[in-house]
């Protein structure tokens, strides 16, 4: 986070504040570990800044705090092979899990926002990329 940046924080007790920035490492931590999920999308500016000083669990999430609540958006990466919904759905399951437990706050939504597909290095062929209805008899 830049000098001078404001952050949320949620007061869970007396004296107890929890940034919008720990919540979203909670929850970037917890897509991660999703199989096939390939990564987080965190645009231009987020990239250069991981490469300048490492990985960044927090890139790809934006939390919005309200009341002992939250509101949790990801911008994701599927691997190809992958069905799309499963993963979102297992994402969305995990990320919930993970914040309400480490951090006492209730999670209202949990958005996926699939950004794009890794091939890891693979060309998918023409047959794979097309349905059983194009695939069949003609």
């Amino acid at each position: 986070m830049a000098e001078g940046q404001e952050t949320s924080r949620e007061v869970i007790g007396e004296g107890i504040h929890i940034s919008d920035e720990v919540v979203g490492i909670i929850a970037g931590i917890a897509a991660s570990e999703v199989p096939g999920l390939a990564g987080m999308s965190g645009g231009l500016t987020s990239g250069l800044s991981e490469a300048l000083r490492g990985r960044s669990f927090g890139k790809g999430v934006r939390v919005t705090l309200r009341e002992h609540r939250c509101v949790i958006d990801l911008y994701v990466i599927v691997r190809y092979g992958s069905r799309v919904p499963d993963v979102a759905m297992a994402v969305q399951q995990a990320v919930k899990r993970a914040v309400e437990a480490m951090t006492g706050l209730v999670v209202e939504r949990v958005n996926v926002h699939v950004q794009g597909i890794d091939f890891g290095g693979e060309r998918p062929s023409r047959a794979d990329a097309q349905s059983p209805e194009e695939t069949g008899p003609r």
